[in-house]
This record gives structure tokens, sequence and C-alpha cells, in this order.
């Protein structure tokens, strides 16, 4: 019985050490069974996009300067 222990031991340990691991893979399982990863990319594409325009509404000026000097370019 003592073999079985020490075992135990071992995946207890594994356990503790991947834990965060084990339930990120968990969650991407549930998620890619569930269909939910279409759900989260466009909710994350909306985000970026509430992001990049708040960022140009608050710097209107320096977004048009930048932009100028990008047409400019080509």
């Amino acid at each position: 019985m003592k073999g079985a222990q020490g075992s135990m031991e071992e995946i207890k340990e594994f356990i503790r050490q991947y834990k965060g691991a084990i339930i990120g893979l968990i969650v991407g399982i549930v998620i890619l069974i569930t269909g939910l990863d279409k759900l989260i990319i466009g909710l994350v594409v909306v985000a970026i996009g509430v992001v990049v325009g708040n960022y140009v509404q608050r710097n209107k000026e320096d977004v048009k300067a930048k932009l100028k000097k990008f047409i400019d370019r080509m």
C-alpha cells in the first residue's frame, strides 16, 4: 500500500503545480464544444473597436497628424 500512497502524493503535487493550466484546458474545451468561441471573438472585436474609437476621439489632433503623415508617405 505504500506505493499507492506515494503515487497519490505525486498526483496531488502535479495537480497543485499545474492547477491553472488544467482549469484553462477545461474552460477551453467547454468553449469549443459549446461554440462560444465565435461569441468571444465577436466581443473582443467590439471591445477593440470601442478602445480605438475612444482613443481617436480623445486624441483627434494627434491622430489627424499621424494619419496625414501616413497618407503623405504613400
